[in-house]
C-alpha cells in the first residue's frame, strides 16, 4: 500500500484529487506539516504534496528543514513533465511542493507517476 499525505493551503483539495486520482491500495491523508514529517521517517507515510500561494516555500519549508533537500523537491509555479517527476522520484524525492492553483494539472501527474511505482 502506498500512503500519500497532504498538506498547506490546499490540503483537503489536493486529497480529494488524490483519492479520485488513485487506484485502490494507495490511502491519502490531510496532514500538518509536523505529524508528515514524524510519518515519513518512520515508515508510515511515502509521499508529502504540501501547497501554499506561491509552491516555493510555505508548501515545504519545515519539512525541508527536517527531512533535509534531498528528499524535497518545490516546483514553485512551474508545471514539471511526467519526465521530470519520474526523474525527480528516480532521485529519491518523496515531498513536493507546488501552488494551490494548479493542483488540478500537478496533482494528476504527480499521482500518476507515483502510482505507476507501486
Amino acid at each position: 500500500m502506498t500512503t500519500i499525505l497532504t498538506g498547506g493551503v490546499g490540503k483537503t483539495e489536493v486529497a480529494d484529487a488524490v483519492r479520485r486520482l488513485a487506484p485502490p491500495g494507495v490511502e491519502v491523508a490531510v496532514s500538518n506539516d509536523m505529524d508528515a514529517v514524524a510519518l515519513l521517517r518512520a515508515g508510515r507515510a511515502d509521499y508529502f504534496l504540501g501547497t501554499c500561494q506561491t509552491g516555493a516555500g510555505a508548501s515545504l519549508g519545515v519539512l525541508v528543514g527536517l527531512m533535509g533537500a534531498a528528499t524535497c523537491h518545490t516546483f514553485g509555479r512551474s508545471v514539471p513533465s511526467g519526465e521530470e517527476i519520474n526523474t525527480l522520484l528516480d532521485q529519491g524525492k518523496r515531498v513536493f511542493g507546488f501552488a494551490v492553483d494548479q493542483v488540478d494539472v500537478i496533482t494528476p501527474a504527480l499521482v500518476g507517476a507515483i502510482t505507476a511505482r507501486a
